[in-house]
């Protein structure tokens, strides 16, 4: 079985769980800590190149999911942002790109970037998804499709235009469909409604929540976005600020033995006659 086959059975029945790793390495530590299946996150990988989210050109973003991909032997979702492309065609180009760097899935977002217009127009953003979908047909690799309405975290908070938005993506070809930013149980269980059968993401990137209460409304998939970067971020810029402030290092106490962690992930062998002092 593929891994795009794995993750399209994923989405089949029950609630799954999918964080976002934001490098190699964390990926490779979430796949061994039992998660099925893993996501990217762009704004993650974009600050480990000290930029802001939606500030990394298409050429970083596939390498990376190639990187990704290739790291982990679960099935890993895009995040693709708005595909890198405003017009239907250069969606098209850019989403078999990304179906040829070993990705299972890929969510195909409509946001502009443009604070004046955060949304791509109605009938312009169903030709983005209609076009993602023909891309993927045409690629042979089975790569599940989630279209994504971003008024929630674009200044438009408004859920009869996400909800109408993200029915009509379930038309154009979507597998999956996610409004990152709703956080109620009416919200929820409205979108879930609205595009049943198909399968619906939720965002908990707060403790809004619980993955078993997520399930109860019948959410089929959970994913954390930058959250678990951004705890990652915390804890550094924690000790850090300690540092730079007091001189103090207390914030080092109980730190996890990492090189244990990828020592398990590797061949055995590959450490003979290596260094056994403390990484430095």
């Amino acid at each position: 079985m593929t891994k795009q086959d794995e993750f399209r059975q994923l989405h089949e029945a029950g609630c799954f769980v999918m964080p976002n790793p934001w490098d190699v390495g964390s990926a490779v530590v979430l796949e061994q800590m039992g998660f099925k299946a893993l996501a990217t996150t762009s704004a993650g990988f974009a600050w480990t190149l000290a930029r802001p989210d939606n500030g990394v050109r298409r050429d970083e973003a596939l390498a990376h999911l190639r990187q990704i991909a290739t790291a982990a032997r679960i099935p890993v979702n895009a995040d693709f942002e708005n595909a890198y492309a405003d017009d239907p065609h250069g969606v098209s180009v850019n989403v078999k790109l990304a179906t040829a760097t070993g990705i299972a899935g890929l969510s195909v977002e409509d946001s502009t970037g443009d604070p004046g217009a955060p949304l791509y127009p109605f009938d312009l953003a169903v030709e983005r998804i209609r076009a993602a979908r023909r891309a993927i047909d045409e690629s042979g690799t089975g790569v599940v499709l989630t279209g994504r309405s971003e008024g929630f975290v674009a200044g438009r908070p408004d859920l009869e235009e996400t909800i109408r938005r993200l029915t009509a993506y379930a038309d154009a070809g979507a597998d999956c469909l996610y409004a990152p930013g709703i956080c109620t149980t009416e919200q929820i269980s409205a979108v879930v409604e609205a595009v049943a059968p198909k399968p619906v993401n939720l965002l908990v990137h707060a403790p809004f929540t619980t993955a078993s209460e997520a399930a109860g409304l019948g959410v089929r998939r959970i994913s954390v976005g930058a959250a678990l970067a951004r705890a990652a971020w915390a804890g550094t810029l924690a000790a850090a600020e300690e540092i730079a402030s007091e001189g103090t290092f207390s914030r080092f106490q109980g730190s996890p033995d990492v090189n244990a962690i990828f020592r398990q992930s590797v061949a055995p062998g590959f450490f003979a006659g290596t260094r056994s002092d403390p990484a430095t």
